[in-house]
């Protein structure tokens, strides 16, 4: 995809979102407790749903306390790196500078395939007894 004026302030309000982001998660302190969350599956139900504790995780990356961010939720790191990547090869297809095209069929691949980990990590987390109850 040529660089157009339409994708590019697109690419760069993405861009200017995810710094309002980090820097909001940065400011946060996410309250203990399991009276204390944001998630509505949890809220309704009174189980973790499989992103439960991805946002306090978010925040602590965004502190740089990696051990608390790794305890909250461990599919914080990928994510984080996935977000940034994809915003980065986003910018870089813009320009010309990278072919941003993937083979019929491989999006609903990458969405299943992400919603298979997530789902699986959720399962080994509730086995375990290390959903954040």
């Amino acid at each position: 995809m040529p660089l157009d004026r339409h994708s590019l302030p697109l690419w760069a309000a993405a861009g200017l979102a995810g710094l309002a982001g980090l820097a909001l998660l940065h400011l946060w302190v996410p309250a203990p407790g399991a009276g204390n969350t944001i998630c509505l599956v949890r809220r309704f139900t009174g189980i973790p749903c499989p992103g439960c504790g991805m946002t306090r995780a978010l925040a602590h990356l965004a502190k740089g306390e990696w051990a608390a961010a790794a305890a909250d939720h461990a599919l914080a790191f990928p994510l984080a790196a996935e977000l940034l990547l994809g915003w980065l090869a986003w910018g870089a297809s813009l320009l010309g500078r990278l072919p941003l095209r993937l083979p019929a069929g491989w999006t609903a691949r990458l969405l299943y395939g992400h919603l298979a980990v997530l789902t699986a990590f959720w399962l080994g987390r509730a086995a375990t007894g290390t959903l954040p109850w």
